[in-house]
C-alpha cells in the first residue's frame, strides 16, 4: 500500500511559478511511475504530467507542456512538478498518483492505483 501526500498548492498571480511535491510512503518507491492529474470545478479529473519509474521517460499534457515540469528523487520518495508561466487556467486541485501498471509513463487515469488528497491551486488573473 502507498500513501501519497501533496504539498506546495497555493495562490499565485498569473505568470508566476509554483513548486509542487508529493511525498510518498509504503511500497517500494523505485517501481512505481507517478503522475500529476488536475480537476477544475466543474470538470473532469484531466492528466497534467507523468514520469517513468527511473525518471528517464516524461510525458506532458500539450496544455503545459513547455511551462511544467515533473521529476523525481527515489532516494527521498518524491515527485515534484515544477509550474512556470503559470494561467488562470491552471487553477484546480491537483493530485499526485502512482502506479505499479510497467516502469514507463501513464496518461489514463484508470491506470494509477493509488492517490493523494490533493492541493489546491488558485492562479489570480
Amino acid at each position: 500500500q502507498v500513501q501519497l501526500v501533496e504539498s506546495g498548492g497555493g495562490l499565485v498571480q498569473a505568470g508566476g511559478s509554483l513548486r509542487l511535491s508529493c511525498a510518498a510512503s509504503g511500497g517500494t518507491f523505485s517501481t512505481y511511475a507517478m503522475g500529476w492529474f488536475r480537476q477544475a470545478p466543474g470538470k473532469e479529473r484531466e492528466f497534467v504530467a507523468a514520469i517513468s519509474w527511473s525518471g528517464d521517460n516524461t510525458n506532458y499534457a500539450d496544455s503545459v507542456k513547455g511551462r511544467f515540469t515533473i521529476s523525481r528523487d527515489n532516494a527521498k520518495r518524491t515527485v515534484n512538478l515544477q509550474m512556470n508561466s503559470l494561467k488562470a487556467e491552471d487553477t484546480a486541485i491537483y493530485y499526485c498518483a502512482a502506479t505499479w501498471r510497467g516502469s514507463g509513463w501513464h496518461r489514463r487515469s484508470d491506470e494509477y492505483d493509488y492517490w493523494g488528497q490533493g492541493t489546491q491551486v488558485t492562479v489570480s488573473s
